[in-house]
């Protein structure tokens, strides 16, 4: 290619390492050299919108919205997202299906004075964004007090120690990448606190006509990941899920099979519904559609009774 590709991204410390990771595998794996690729920052309004819950104010889209019209509008070429913030039915023209490989997904809890979840006291208080988190955490604690907090990662453990609140539920692969591991109270297993779907992966978008680009991202797409990663956004398809929907999945890989487990809560997160399934490696969409369907069916018979 005779020009710079430009990579888009949002303009948090966190998602410039995602880029720069994005970046660094393409250099890799292609024989694109560093200067050939450039890392554009983009606000969007997920960042500008601060105080409010994001299912109030529009959903996942806005973390992605303004990054997928520069790509439309061929600004950039390449968009680097993390997966969980990207909403789960794919903005016509644009193509989603580039995964680097998994960071770890799981979720910890950071207190002021290194408690862990069963030791903080009486009705303490949480911040966390997400209702999946809030109705997970009062499925082992239903004394403890949820508190939106938004806001990057050094401003939320700001926020705990200035005695804003008593913990931060945050995802551990953002923990990692910021070298905030020193912080971390307690790690909680996926079986525990099952992650968002996708969490913990970075994925590359472009423009579904742009052949040389999907050229490029086929050399560093993580084919493990890719299967995991389909298999979960294909519960939120059917379950037709944003941020509204309470939603937790996960996936792992054994041998020629893959265990797809996941829950949902209703909207006011008092039921939860779970399912659990292992198929055959090579049927990794249909399971995750199969998922998805027992959840729906599982929760609208619910709501029948």
């Amino acid at each position: 290619m005779n020009r710079k590709i430009t990579i888009g991204s949002r303009g948090s410390k966190l998602a410039l390492l995602y880029a720069q990771k994005a970046k660094n595998e393409i250099v890799k794996n292609t024989d694109l050299k560093d200067k050939d690729i450039v890392v554009k920052p983009i606000i969007t309004k997920g960042d500008q919108v601060q105080d409010t819950r994001l299912s109030e104010v529009g959903g996942k889209g806005l973390f992605s919205s303004n990054i997928e019209k520069e790509l439309f509008n061929k600004n950039i070429d390449i968009a680097v997202h993390a997966l969980k913030d990207l909403p789960a039915i794919e903005s016509k023209g644009l193509k989603t299906n580039t995964f680097l490989e998994r960071n770890d997904p799981r979720e910890i809890l950071i207190t002021a004075d290194k408690k862990k979840l069963k030791e903080l006291n009486l009705k303490s208080v949480i911040g966390t964004s997400s209702f999946r988190r809030e109705f997970q955490i009062k499925n082992i604690r239903p004394d403890i007090e949820c508190k939106l907090i938004r806001g990057n990662v050094d401003t939320r453990i700001r926020k705990l120690k200035e005695g804003m609140y008593d913990a931060i539920l945050l995802s551990y692969a953002g923990i990692k990448y910021l070298n905030f591991e020193k912080e971390i109270s307690e790690i909680f297993s996926e079986e525990k606190i099952i992650p968002s779907v996708g969490q913990g992966i970075i994925a590359l978008q472009c423009r579904e006509e742009d052949d040389k680009i999907i050229s490029i991202l086929n050399k560093v797409n993580h084919k493990e990941t890719y299967k995991r990663a389909h298999a979960e956004r294909n519960i939120l398809k059917v379950l037709e899920g944003d941020c509204e929907t309470a939603v937790g999945a996960h996936s792992r890989i054994k041998g020629d099979k893959i265990i797809l487990e996941a829950e949902l809560f209703s909207l006011d997160g008092s039921q939860r519904f779970y399912e659990k399934k292992t198929g055959n490696l090579d049927e990794f969409k249909q399971l995750g559609i199969e998922v998805g369907q027992t959840l729906k069916i599982k929760s609208n018979n619910s709501y029948k009774k």
